[in-house]
């Protein structure tokens, strides 16, 4: 689309039809085509006979034609999520539940599906975020609670490096072993864990991922990191569960699971191990703790001064949150409606 006709090249347009120039002469001298000054000349003269009448010099003037212009163009109106109402304020409050834009946008239709008004695109959330002048939702929340990113732009994603492979089992429990159900998630009760680091990596809380409902356990470590430690916290975390949700735990090679037997003996659940240098095989997991980040970014919180409770109210949110690869469910609804399906009773 061509850029709009300036006031310097107006005011050229003015000269050239006072010295008697054709509409195509004109055109050339400006590189623009004839029909736009002609179109230019005809919508914005004084008088439209007077062009007729052979007289241009008379009808058209730079700096009127300039202020007729700009006059008849349509001014922008104000954002849907820009204006005070239901939607802005539902979205705002979902945001604060951190709650990505796709996962509101796509919940919204769901929740008011006879509410067009209470419809809005994941795009139009994302400008009104990103862009302060529309929408200024920004002003009414923090960075890293509009968006898990904390981006204030957005950024081209980085092609993925090409990961290291490494077919090496460790303690003869490779991932390969692993029970096909679990790798098709055909069936709950096969988790993913591992350590999220804090700051200075002098503490740590353990996340449990389970990768067919995308529940997830968290898992506080007061003491320390040290195996003994470490296997003694998960075990108590798994013993809650129902015995049909205790099926599999994948782990990577940490030394944190030396002690995997100890766990294995006393939740009746067995322990794989990743191959090297592999967090894809645990992508349910890494994708987890991606989104952990959000409420704890690196690099700011010693884990030793965040206690289960907390924990505990934060995965509660987590597992509240509707997720695309679950059909826009949330965690919490998907593993309840298992649970009931099968009327499984914890032990």
């Amino acid at each position: 689309m061509a850029a709009r006709l300036s006031l310097g090249e107006r005011e050229e347009i003015a000269v050239g039809l006072a010295r008697g120039e054709s509409m195509a002469g004109i055109g050339r001298r400006l590189g623009r085509q004839p029909s736009t000054v002609s179109r230019e000349v005809r919508r914005n003269s004084l008088h439209a006979h007077a062009v007729v009448y052979g007289r241009p010099e008379m009808a058209y003037r730079a700096v009127r034609a300039e202020r007729v212009s700009a006059a008849r163009r349509p001014r922008r109106r104000a954002g849907c999520l820009a204006r005070p109402g239901p939607l802005r304020e539902v979205v705002l409050a979902r945001l604060a539940e951190r709650h990505s834009p796709r996962q509101i946008a796509v919940r919204l239709r769901a929740d008011f599906p006879n509410r067009p008004e209470m419809h809005v695109s994941h795009e139009t959330i994302y400008q009104a975020i990103y862009l302060q002048a529309r929408g200024n939702l920004r002003a009414e929340l923090t960075r890293q609670v509009a968006l898990r990113s904390g981006r204030a732009t957005r950024q081209r994603r980085p092609a993925a490096g090409a990961a290291i492979r490494s077919q090496r089992p460790w303690l003869g429990l490779n991932i390969s072993a692993r029970p096909a159900e679990a790798i098709d998630r055909a069936v709950p009760g096969h988790w993913e864990g591992d350590l999220v680091i804090g700051r200075n990596g002098t503490s740590a809380v353990a996340t449990l991922v389970e990768r067919a409902t995308r529940f997830l356990i968290l898992v506080a470590l007061p003491d320390s990191r040290v195996s003994a430690h470490v296997v003694s916290q998960l075990t108590t975390a798994m013993s809650r569960l129902p015995t049909i949700l205790r099926r599999s735990l994948t782990w990577d090679q940490g030394a944190e699971m030396a002690q995997h037997a100890t766990f294995t003996l006393a939740t009746n659940c067995p322990v794989f191990f990743c191959d090297p240098h592999s967090p894809w095989q645990r992508g349910t997991n890494e994708n987890t703790n991606g989104l952990l980040r959000q409420y704890y970014p690196k690099g700011h919180f010693d884990f030793r001064t965040i206690n289960q409770h907390d924990l505990d109210t934060t995965a509660i949110q987590m597992n509240n949150r509707p997720r695309q690869t679950l059909n826009w469910r949330t965690p919490a609804e998907k593993l309840q409606k298992f649970l009931t399906s099968t009327d499984a009773t914890t032990p």
